[in-house]
């Protein structure tokens, strides 16, 4: 029975037409459109079998996150010193926008500050360039007091509120409004005379 079987499929691949066979063998690049074998040109499917006869990677137009990262130091490297420039027009793209938040950032006086304090806040804009509502903390450096918390974390309020509204331009407020941003500030000064606050 199994040699029928098998005599059966060799005799279906072999009437089966050349330029099937030839796309098999050499599959053409996914053409990011539906395939239909009702089609006068030669597809490729949108899926990825281990059954198929040739290696496959399946091609998935993966989305972007919808998550905004920026990571803001107190104390920036000097390579770096232009992205923490305040730009000198309406915000018009995700650079403007993150050189706009770090050149805002004014961390806790030397006095109540802790060096390698790390804060992580969450908020979304809307169109017009002011906030949604309060940035929401996600992120804290373990083992430190409420205290030095609820320091950096008006210090996160008073720099972000200093600078509103941003001046969206038209697009860049469109594609913004209600998308998360996630600012993670990190303290890197050396704070060699503050009192190290646990």
């Amino acid at each position: 029975m199994l040699r029928v079987v098998v005599l059966l499929l060799m005799m279906a691949a072999a009437c089966a037409p050349a330029d099937a066979r030839r796309r098999q063998i050499n599959p053409v690049p996914f053409a990011h459109t539906p395939c239909s074998v009702l089609d006068e040109q030669p597809c490729t499917p949108s899926f990825c079998s281990v059954y198929g006869p040739w290696p496959c990677i399946p091609e998935v137009n993966y989305p972007y996150g919808q998550n905004l990262q920026l990571t803001i130091e107190s104390r920036p490297p000097k390579d770096q010193a232009a992205k923490y420039q305040k730009p000198d027009h309406d915000l018009d793209t995700i650079g403007d926008l993150f050189a706009q938040l770090r050149s805002c950032w004014a961390p806790p006086p030397d006095d109540s500050a802790r060096a390698g304090m790390q804060m992580t806040v969450r908020f979304s804009f809307k169109r017009t360039g002011e906030m949604i509502a309060p940035p929401r903390l996600t992120f804290a450096t373990s083992g430190v007091s409420a205290d030095t918390r609820s320091t950096y974390l008006k210090a996160i309020n008073a720099s972000l509120d200093a600078c509103l509204p941003l001046k969206f331009t038209a697009g860049l407020g469109g594609a913004l409004a209600g998308r998360p941003i996630a600012i993670r500030y990190v303290d890197n000064r050396d704070l060699k005379t503050t009192s190290q606050q646990q």
